[in-house]
C-alpha cells in the first residue's frame, strides 16, 4: 500500500470491557481478523470485539503518531475520546 493512502487509527471495545487501540489502512478487514483471532493476541483472548472509535490520516506516519499518543492515555481519557467529550478530554490532560 503506498504511503500516501489514508489510514485510520481505531480503538476497539473487547468482549471483556478492555480497550484495544491499533491503526491500519482498511479497518473493516482488520476488525474482522481481530475477531478471528489472527491480529493481536491481546485481542485473540478478548473476543469478539467491537470498533467503538475510528479517526483517518493522510498517511500511514501520522496515524502511527496519533496511535502512540492514545496508547499512551489513561483508561478515562480513551473513554472520553471514544464518548467525544472534549470537555473531559481537556479536563483529563490538565490533570497530574
Amino acid at each position: 500500500m503506498p504511503s500516501s493512502s489514508v489510514h485510520f487509527v481505531y480503538i476497539l471495545r473487547c468482549a471483556d470491557g478492555s480497550i484495544y487501540v491499533g491503526q491500519t489502512h482498511d479497518v473493516e478487514r482488520r476488525i474482522a481478523k481481530h475477531n478471528e483471532g489472527m491480529a493481536a493476541a491481546f485481542t485473540a483472548r478478548r473476543r469478539p470485539v467491537q470498533v467503538v472509535y475510528r479517526e483517518s490520516f493522510p498517511d500511514r506516519r501520522a496515524a502511527v503518531t496519533r496511535e502512540r499518543q492514545i496508547k499512551r492515555w489513561t483508561r478515562a481519557k480513551k473513554e472520553a475520546l471514544i464518548a467525544g467529550d472534549l470537555a473531559a478530554l481537556k479536563r483529563l490532560a490538565t490533570k497530574r
